[in-house]
C-alpha cells in the first residue's frame, strides 16, 4: 500500500474528539476509513495490514478488527489468498445512492432542528463559522473535509442512531465519487458554503427550512456529477 505521509490515530480529520472511539480497532476504522473515502488510498490498491498497523502505532488485531467493518461498509474487498484492496468506485452506484439520500438526507436535517441538543446546536453553529470562512484558494481536499464533518454532525444531532448509520455509509459512497472528479469540479467551495444556510437552520430549529436547503444541496451534488460524465 503506498501512502506518502504516515497519519497517526490522533490526527484523523473524522475522528469527533468529543466522543471519540474507545478502541484501538475503533480508532483504526475511522484512520482508515477517511483515507479509503477521501481516496488517499486508491481504489483497487491493496492494503498491508502489518505496514497499515506500523503506521497507525496498533498491533495486527485491532486493524485486522477495523478491515472487517470497512468491508461490511464495502470500502475494501477481502480476496481469499490475495488480500485485502480497497473497493473501486463504480459510478453505476450514483443513482441509487442519490435516490435514498434525497428522502433520508433531508430528513435526518429537519429531524436535526427539532431534536438537537443544546451541545450539538453549539457545535452546528461553530461548523458554520468555519465554514463562511473557507477562501476560494483553499485546498479542495481540505474544503471537501469539511463538508463530511458537516453530514456527519447533522445525522449525529438527529438523534436517530440508524439513520445517522445509513446516512454516513452513503456519504462516504458520495464523497469518494467526490473526491474521483475533485480536479474536475470549479465550485466544491460554493457546495460547501451552501452548508452556512442550512446549519443556521437546524440550529434556530427550523426544520422545513434545513429540509428544502438539504434536498437543493443533495441534488446539485448530483448534478454537478453527471454533468463530468
Amino acid at each position: 500500500m503506498t501512502v506518502t505521509t504516515v497519519t497517526t490515530l490522533s490526527e484523523s480529520s473524522f475522528v469527533d474528539a468529543e466522543a471519540g472511539p474507545e478502541t484501538a480497532a475503533d480508532r483504526v476504522y475511522e484512520a482508515v476509513r477517511e483515507r479509503l473515502v477521501m481516496l488517499d488510498i486508491r481504489p483497487g490498491e491493496p492494503i498491508n495490514d502489518d505496514q497499515l498497523g506500523a503506521e497507525l502505532g496498533v498491533g495486527r488485531t485491532p486493524v485486522r478488527e477495523a478491515l472487517k467493518r470497512l468491508e461490511r461498509d464495502r470500502l475494501v474487498t477481502v480476496y481469499p489468498r490475495r488480500g485485502t484492496f480497497a473497493t473501486a468506485v463504480d459510478m453505476t452506484d450514483l443513482a441509487d445512492i442519490s435516490e435514498i439520500r434525497h428522502q433520508l438526507e433531508p430528513l435526518a436535517a429537519a429531524r436535526a432542528a427539532r431534536v438537537a441538543t443544546t451541545e450539538s446546536r453549539r457545535r452546528l453553529a461553530g461548523l458554520a463559522e468555519s465554514i463562511a470562512k473557507i477562501a476560494d484558494s483553499d485546498d479542495p481536499r481540505d474544503v471537501l473535509r469539511h463538508d463530511v464533518r458537516v453530514h456527519r454532525e447533522i445525522y449525529r444531532a438527529s438523534q436517530n442512531p440508524h439513520l445517522e448509520s445509513i446516512l454516513v455509509s452513503l456519504d462516504a459512497h458520495a464523497t469518494r465519487i467526490w473526491c474521483l472528479f475533485l480536479d474536475r469540479l470549479p465550485d466544491v467551495v460554493t457546495h460547501v458554503r451552501e452548508h452556512v444556510a442550512l446549519l443556521e437552520a437546524i440550529v434556530a430549529g427550523d426544520g422545513e427550512t434545513a429540509s428544502a436547503l438539504t434536498l437543493s444541496h443533495v441534488t446539485g451534488f448530483e448534478h454537478a456529477i453527471r454533468a463530468l460524465l
